[in-house]
């Protein structure tokens, strides 16, 4: 892939403004987690477990998608080291997350906790991406594109996203509150995000590796798979376990 068809961004993603929005998503995490742990061990665990799978994922996310086609960028060492992905980072959390559950012999489902938790981070990380000028949409025109730093007219790919969290956060605590899909709120997010960024891939400038899909579309339709089954093994589990009467009612 030539060089020159990689979007210029303003600044990578680890610029200080960045980074800023980055942290502050994790603290309102933490604050939350530990409010929720109540001084648990197990639970604070299981927080650090998500914290160190979601940065692994991440990373490991974006070299596949495209950090081994940046080969040829001169600054490409600066992009490997900083880039990262969102889909990434929320299938490495989830392992994170089991991950400990296991070692710690943590039973409960933690999903619902963190299905409220997420689009906050995410969101605060796309304000980042577009006070950044990175991660950057298509260009197109209309009177909802924004211009880069170069000039270029370009939907303006974070901020869609940032409205899909705020809507999708609201539809979740929305159904917390009246106590529907208990216990599998998060995979609800995991395919409902999936299905969004599949979509959405579409206008971001990102390098399409098959027939005009990114590698990022493939890791969303994963997301969507994941999300999918582990929403029907729960729900299966759960009428099984409840005769089927009472935990029906509840979802």
């Amino acid at each position: 892939m030539n060089p020159s068809s990689f979007p210029q961004h303003q600044f990578l993603p680890g610029s200080p403004v960045y980074a800023l929005c980055m942290m502050l998503g994790v603290a309102v995490g933490a604050v939350f987690w530990y409010r929720r742990a109540k001084g648990r061990s197990d639970m604070l665990l299981i927080y650090l477990g998500a914290l160190i799978g979601g940065f692994a994922g991440a990373k490991a996310a974006y070299l596949m998608a495209e950090g081994w086609l940046e080969w040829q960028q001169p600054d490409r060492l600066l992009r490997w080291a900083t880039g990262k992905s969102v889909l990434g980072g929320l299938l490495g959390a989830y392992a994170g997350v089991e991950w400990v559950k296991h070692l710690v012999g943590h039973r409960s489902s933690t999903g619902d906790a963190f299905a409220v938790i997420v689009p906050v981070g995410i969101l605060l990380g796309r304000m980042g991406c577009y006070v950044n000028g990175c991660c950057l949409g298509r260009p197109a025109a209309g009177v909802f594109a924004v211009r880069d730093v170069q000039g270029v007219a370009r939907w303006p790919a974070p901020l869609v996203e940032g409205a899909f969290q705020v809507l999708i956060l609201a539809v979740l605590l929305l159904l917390q509150r009246r106590g529907l899909l208990r216990d599998r709120l998060f995979f609800l997010y995991l395919a409902a995000y999936g299905v969004f960024r599949f979509l959405h891939e579409f206008m971001r400038d990102t390098p399409k590796l098959w027939h005009g899909l990114s590698g990022y579309q493939f890791i969303s339709a994963a997301c969507v798979v994941l999300g999918l089954f582990m929403m029907w093994r729960r729900t299966k589990s759960m009428l099984a376990h409840a005769g089927g009467g009472d935990s029906l009612a509840r979802s």
